[in-house]
C-alpha cells in the first residue's frame, strides 16, 4: 500500500520533470533560432545598405512589416470591445451577451477591408497564419495567447476611413451594440505603435516553389 502511494506520488512529480525539461530546450531552441535571426537581418542590413540596393532594402523592409519581424507606427485607431451590461431576457441564451471569437473575426475582417495594414489585439501582434478562436472564457491568438475581454484591437492604416467603416448603418458595430448590447468604443490615434511578433515562424510543409 505504502509503495503503491510513493509510485503515485513520484510518478506525477517526474512527469513534471520531463515536461519542465521539455520547455526549457524548447526555450533554449527559441532563443537559439531568434538569434539566428538577428544574425542574419545584421548581415542583410550590411548588405542592402550599399549604393545602389535602397530599391532592394525598401522592398526587403515590406516583407518585414508583412511577416511581423519588426515593430511598426503610423496612424491609426484603438478599438476596444467588452460584453455587454444588459440583462438577458427570460428564455434567452446569455452566451449572445458575451463577446466571441467570430465577433472580434468580424471587427478584424472589417479593418482588413478598410485597409488596416498592420493589427493587434491586446498587444498581441497579428500575422497571416494568425487565428483568433475561443478557449474558454478568453480568446486564443497566435497559439498561445489568451486573452480576455476587454479587448482592444489597434490598427495602423487611414483612420478615417476605418472608422467609417466600423460604423456604417447596419455594419458590425451597429450590430453588436443595437442587438446584444455589445459596447464599443472607438478612438482615432495620430500615432500607433505595435511591437513585433514573438511567436513561432517555422515552416514544417510549406516551401518555396522550385523554378
Amino acid at each position: 500500500m505504502r509503495l503503491a502511494q510513493e509510485i503515485s506520488r513520484t510518478v506525477p512529480i517526474q512527469r513534471i520533470n520531463t515536461l519542465m525539461a521539455e520547455v526549457q530546450a524548447a526555450r533554449k531552441e527559441r532563443d537559439q533560432l531568434q538569434n539566428e535571426v538577428n544574425r542574419l537581418q545584421q548581415e542583410l542590413d550590411a548588405v542592402t545598405n550599399q549604393e545602389g540596393l535602397k530599391e532592394l532594402k525598401s522592398e526587403l523592409n515590406s516583407y518585414r512589416i508583412e511577416a511581423g519581424l519588426v515593430a511598426v507606427t503610423g496612424p491609426g485607431i484603438e478599438v476596444t470591445l467588452n460584453d455587454s451590461t444588459l440583462m438577458p431576457k427570460p428564455g434567452q441564451n446569455p452566451n449572445l451577451y458575451v463577446l466571441h471569437d467570430e465577433d472580434i473575426l468580424r471587427v478584424l475582417n472589417e479593418l482588413k477591408a478598410a485597409g488596416a495594414e498592420v493589427l493587434a489585439i491586446n498587444g498581441e501582434r497579428l500575422i497571416a497564419t494568425s487565428e483568433v478562436r475561443c478557449a474558454g472564457p478568453t480568446i486564443l491568438v497566435n497559439k498561445t495567447k489568451r486573452l480576455a475581454a476587454p479587448f482592444v484591437i489597434t490598427a495602423i492604416g487611414n483612420p478615417d476611413t476605418m472608422i467609417n467603416a466600423l460604423n456604417m448603418r447596419g455594419g458590425v458595430v451597429d450590430t453588436l451594440q443595437q442587438f446584444w448590447g455589445i459596447q464599443v468604443s472607438i478612438k482615432k490615434l495620430p500615432e500607433v505603435t505595435i511591437s513585433a511578433y514573438k511567436g513561432s515562424r517555422r515552416f514544417e510543409y510549406a516551401h518555396p516553389v522550385k523554378e
